[in-house]
């Protein structure tokens, strides 16, 4: 039930940084409304005309259909480090990197990691749906313990394959970074959340502040296996006690 003027905005409104191309996006996907979060923070602090996306591969990839500002695809894994060029060669746009967890955590650590340390001025929306939706549904560095895909058909053994890797805690271990924070946006009073955290890690950009790092707890129902209401669920009821969603630091 929507409730709320805010909610209704959300839900009905197109930010003017967001295109009217229809989405390719799998039914009850969370990179759409993620899409629009980004749109309508960009709208709210005014920065179209600044603002430069960075995109990796993997579903991720698309999001140069739906924003309305300039754009860049890296190579796999590699959108931070692109973006650090970007940043420090035009030092007055405002520079996202937006990945997802196979990119991110796996080809893409060195390059995550680094430039967290170094605290360049960017801002990362890092997509944590718990498996590699693009290529086929196999296991990700954020796949939960036990959970089938593709890759790991009995379900993911933490004796070979390791424990699922929380991104949030580990560039907390950082010094440099000035914002990180985990969402979700499995619900709508999830994503009003999320829309706060998209605004805070851009506007920490336009102000001079360093390092803005959002991960965001997503649905992936086609690589699951799942309806899309389980697909919410199961972020709730087993994404969520692993991934905490949570501030984890806000200089």
């Amino acid at each position: 039930m929507i409730d709320t003027k805010e909610e209704m905005k959300l839900v009905y409104s197109r930010p003017q940084s967001h295109t009217e191309k229809p989405t390719h996006y799998c039914p009850g996907c969370g990179h759409g409304t993620i899409h629009k979060l980004m749109a309508s923070a960009i709208d709210e602090l005014g920065i179209q005309d600044q603002t430069i996306v960075v995109s990796p591969v993997g579903c991720s990839v698309f999001i140069y259909y739906y924003i309305l500002a300039d754009g860049i695809e890296s190579a796999h894994g590699r959108a931070q480090a692109v973006a650090t060029g970007l940043k420090r060669a035009l030092p007055d746009k405002t520079i996202i990197a937006y990945q997802g967890d196979g990119d991110l955590l796996a080809i893409g650590t060195g390059e995550s990691i680094h430039a967290a340390n170094r605290g360049e001025k960017i801002t990362v929306f890092y997509v944590n749906n718990a498996i590699y939706g693009m290529t086929g549904g196999q296991m990700a560095p954020t796949s939960m313990e036990g959970q089938k895909t593709q890759t790991s058909p009995y379900g993911r053994d933490p004796v070979e394959a390791g424990f699922p890797i929380r991104a949030c805690e580990l560039i907390n271990t950082l010094e440099a970074p000035v914002f990180i924070e985990r969402c979700s946006v499995n619900s709508v009073k999830n994503i009003l959340r999320a829309k706060k955290a998209v605004k805070k890690a851009l506007e920490n950009q336009v102000n001079g502040k360093g390092y803005s790092f959002v991960e965001f707890l997503s649905m992936c129902p086609t690589g699951w296996g799942m309806t899309t209401p389980d697909a919410a669920d199961w972020v709730e009821n087993v994404m969520t006690p692993y991934y905490p969603i949570k501030n984890f630091r806000d200089r």
